[in-house]
């Protein structure tokens, strides 16, 4: 049976080895395979590489060793032993050992950590921590659970780092932190102190602790109560990797370790200890050692293989690609292909093959070949390389020739996704012909056919097969291609398949397709019902062009698009309104007929046919309104004189255009007329609006002309300047003389022409300039004379 020794683990210079006690008394040196360098008889302290060593016997059985942190093979000055005693044993200065006590008393040492300048024991009372560098002892954290035996519940400490340090003691764990204590309050108080900044219980027993980061790893003795009995039986000690909280724990991971009679193991018999800076943990029992390591990403990626996650796999690897050393991106890829292949799932391993192999030609035709054998080309043809990289044309035509066999709308859909230039245009446009000998009339044969001899640039044939389909790319087709001279002759065939967009088409390209091409094409044909729509979009674009086809247009119009009519009529200054009239009154238009009428200037006859055949008094007054004819309010007012709602409607309309008092008086006696009080209302009220806008007018008006007067007085009372650089309107000499001393006389006018005075005619009232332009005579507004 193996015995633990505080020596597990320690890292040398150049070697890392594993240092195992029996119950024999015998010590056992391993490497980190496992296997046996060395074996020593006695406990001592001695060196490996060296001869030099120390040998001492005890009164007591030896519990645990612990060496100082920088104890190496050329420099072992100091260590502690651990029975009933706590022994500290140093080198003097003439290379002897010396031996002191640290402490004793208070039973068995079972436990002793070492670290920088402080040294960590428990005893059956509790934890104690001493400062090597002043000699003192810093705290005593008590064991909680009394109740549990000490050597058979053992205590468990690891450093985390120089301060901090981890107690396990049952199924309690507390993290101690070493902290200098303020000066201020030392007096006989050690210079530091044990602040306790995490404590929690546990669910088993502890028995083993160590650090991983900013968690703690530990090693649990297991007992469990049994379903068929009242008794507790061991169960197998488990690793868990936990989470420290103030108050408790998070488990991280936990996991159930395989060791040998553990049904018949205590907590004591088991030990955790790990190498500082290596992620290595040693799980040691009586019968096994385990070695536990840190799982990397080759671990996870090894666990979802097994467990066939595939695809978590492949995330996993392509998330963390440049830290996997065993696995390879491309081949976990290929195995998740494999897998879904071999479920039957052939679209998504097809879709994965984009991802998956990438770049790699080679690979890819290799799966496309797997797929034909099991016959699924269907799946991987959407996801293969069409773009830079591509596969050998050949891969391509094997495709289209498998769709072509099987399924038309799925080459149909290939051959409009799948760049020309992928595969022989030639060879597919044969194999589409031989199968066209067979179903002559198939329409996604001729329209794939047709789509091939596009990019073939035969765009004859690929039109002559659209004509013949009446396939609505026929269009988009002429457009793309500027196949505008190959339609001359079919543009009646176009314009009958789809009227709009041929329309559209004919008059977007006047430049390439004469107008007179279309025409001559509907005079033709003046029976079909797209001639107006041609037209009216002709029209519509400049009413001048086509201007000869008006006269048609007015027909048209009436027999296919009366709305448009009309407005036509407006807007048309080529059309013949006798023409237009004829054909309106022939349909009995009525609106149509007043507009024309009204055009031609029978006003009254338009308004006659508003009145008696619409019987519409707004539209006769708004019609009157836009004449402003007094002859059709006279008119309109002898055909409303008998008719109330009439009178109710100029009642209310009339007031602005024509005075009331002539309606009112013509009103027979007795009438009664809807609304009449309503009107007259209206009427006062619209009277007394005049009146203010009058008054309002008049305001303004008076208050503009005398701020113009204002302006024009304050002009006119301004200098005017005259020097040498102004000359004479008439003679053009400068207007002053160059003699200054001999007498002159200037007349400068307000419209700043300038004359000399022998030069005006006699009057010499007006500038003789602006009176010629008309522009409104000057008049004199200064004579210089001298």
């Amino acid at each position: 049976m193996l015995k633990h020794f505080n020596l597990t683990g320690k890292k040398m210079p150049f070697h890392t080895f594993l240092a195992l006690g029996t119950h024999f008394g015998k010590v056992f040196l391993l490497d980190i395979q496992g296997n046996v360098t060395q074996k020593f008889e006695i406990v001592q302290v001695f060196g490996l590489y060296t001869r030099e060593g120390f040998h001492e016997n005890f009164d007591c059985p030896i519990k645990v060793v612990a060496l100082h942190p920088q104890f190496t093979r050329s420099n072992y000055k100091q260590f502690v032993t651990g029975g009933n005693k706590l022994l500290l044993y140093e080198r003097n200065w003439l290379n002897r050992w010396k031996t002191s006590v640290l402490h004793e008393g208070e039973g068995s040492i079972t436990a002793i950590q070492w670290r920088a300048n402080l040294i960590a024991w428990a005893n059956n009372v509790g934890v104690k921590i001493y400062d090597i560098g002043t000699k003192q002892r810093i705290t005593n954290v008590l064991r909680d659970n009394v109740s549990l035996r000490p050597d058979m519940y053992p205590c468990s400490l690891c450093w985390k780092d120089n301060s901090s340090l981890i107690v396990g003691w049952g199924s309690s764990i507390k993290i101690c932190v070493v902290k200098e204590r303020n000066p201020t309050e030392m007096r006989d108080l050690p210079s530091r102190y044990v602040e306790i900044v995490s404590a929690f219980e546990t669910e088993f027993f502890i028995s083993g602790l160590a650090p991983l980061a900013d968690q703690l790893v530990t090693l649990y003795f297991v007992k469990e109560n049994s379903d068929h009995m009242d008794e507790e039986f061991r169960a197998r000690p488990r690793l868990d990797i936990i989470q420290p909280l103030p108050e408790s724990c998070e488990e991280i991971s936990s996991d159930a370790l395989t060791v040998r009679n553990f049904q018949d193991n205590e907590c004591r018999d088991y030990r955790l200890e790990h190498s500082e800076g290596e992620s290595l943990f040693y799980i040691i029992s009586p019968k096994d050692i385990v070695v536990a390591k840190e799982r990397d990403q080759d671990d996870h990626i090894d666990w979802l293989l097994e467990k066939k996650k595939y695809e978590e796999a492949l995330m996993a690897a392509e998330i963390s690609f440049k830290n996997i050393k065993r696995h390879d991106v491309q081949k976990i890829g290929m195995a998740y292909i494999n897998h879904l292949v071999e479920k039957g799932d052939y679209d998504s391993a097809a879709r994965k093959c984009q991802k998956v192999l990438g770049k790699n030609m080679e690979l890819w035709e290799n799966e496309v070949y797997r797929f034909k054998t099991i016959g699924q080309l269907k799946a991987i043809s959407q996801y293969l390389p069409r773009g830079d990289l591509r596969l050998r044309p050949a891969i391509y035509e094997m495709i289209l020739h498998d769709f072509l066999k099987t399924d038309y709308e799925g080459f149909a859909t290939l051959i409009r996704e799948w760049p020309g230039e992928l595969y022989n245009n030639m060879a597919i446009v044969q194999a589409v012909s031989d199968h066209l000998k067979k179903e002559p009339t198939n329409r996604i044969l001729l329209t794939t056919l047709a789509e091939l001899y596009t990019y073939d640039q035969r765009y004859d044939r690929a039109l002559e097969i659209y004509l013949r389909l009446r396939h609505k790319d026929v269009y988009q087709l002429i457009h793309k291609h500027n196949l505008f001279s190959s339609i001359e002759d079919k543009i009646v065939l176009l314009m009958d398949f789809d009227k709009e967009k041929a329309v559209d088409m004919l008059l977007d390209n006047e430049d390439k397709l004469s107008v007179s091409v279309p025409v001559f094409s509907l005079q033709e044909l003046i029976c079909l019902i797209f001639s107006p729509q041609y037209l009216h979009k002709l029209f519509k674009r400049d009413h001048h062009k086509g201007q000869k086809y008006h006269e048609r247009q007015i027909g048209l119009y009436a027999e296919y698009d009366r709305p448009n009519l009309l407005p036509f009529l407006r807007d048309s200054t080529h059309c013949p309104l006798e023409k237009a009239l004829e054909v309106c009154q022939q349909r009995n238009f009525v609106e149509e007929t007043v507009f024309l009428l009204s055009r031609m200037g029978n006003c009254r006859r338009a308004l006659q046919m508003i009145m008696e055949e619409l019987e519409d008094v707004d539209k006769a007054i708004e019609f009157a309104k836009d004449q402003d004819d007094a002859e059709l309010w006279e008119d309109l007012i002898s055909y409303s004189i008998d008719k109330p709602p009439f009178i109710t409607g100029l009642l209310n309309n009339i007031g602005t255009h024509v005075d009331p008092i002539l309606l009112i008086h013509r009103i027979k006696e007795g009438m009664e007329i809807p609304n009449l009080r309503d009107s007259l209302v209206k009427i006062l009220q619209d009277y007394n609006l005049q009146i203010l806008l009058r008054e309002g007018c008049k305001k303004i008006l008076v208050a503009d002309s005398l701020s113009l007067l204002q302006k024009m007085h304050r002009t006119q009372m301004r200098g005017v300047r005259v020097d040498e650089e102004n000359i004479c309107e008439s003679c053009h000499a400068t207007i002053l003389p160059s003699d200054m001393a001999k007498p002159f006389s200037v007349v400068v006018f307000h419209c700043r022409h300038m004359f000399h005075k022998e030069c005006l005619p006699s009057s010499g009232t007006f500038c003789n300039i602006c009176s010629a332009k008309k522009r409104g005579p000057g008049s004199g507004i200064l004579e210089i004379k001298k």
